[in-house]
């Protein structure tokens, strides 16, 4: 079983303050994909203490935290002693993680917000 490293960054987001998208704010995860290059459930569930998230904009301090699940909601998880800090994922388990993809990621003031996957390179 391998990682992946995945880069999103934010793309257009039309009616918001982000509607030419931004390169300088995004997520960098680290997670297991199948060779069709979505998540790996049962390698997860393997290596889920390896399975990280970086949230990065150019106005904050990058935060760490973990790819985490709770039944089929996948959400990113800044502390695990706080559930108001989770950011939910739409649909994560069916986003295929390719160049050019997109993902839509619930911020911490609620909004969905567009993201497009601009790398993915194994880990090792």
């Amino acid at each position: 079983m391998s990682l992946s490293r995945i880069v999103m960054r934010l793309a257009r987001n039309p009616g918001t303050e982000f509607a030419g998208g931004d390169d300088h704010r995004g997520y960098a995860l680290t997670a297991p994909l199948t060779d069709d290059g979505h998540l790996d459930e049962a390698a997860f569930s393997k290596a889920k203490d390896n399975c990280t998230v970086r949230r990065f904009a150019p106005d904050e301090d990058p935060i760490d935290g973990r790819l985490s699940r709770r039944g089929q909601r996948w959400f990113f998880d800044y502390d695990e002693d706080d559930a108001a800090d989770d950011e939910p994922v739409h649909r994560l388990g069916a986003h295929r993680f390719a160049v050019g993809e997109y993902v839509t990621v619930t911020d911490e003031d609620g909004r969905p917000l567009t993201y497009k996957v601009v790398e993915v390179q194994p880990t090792g």
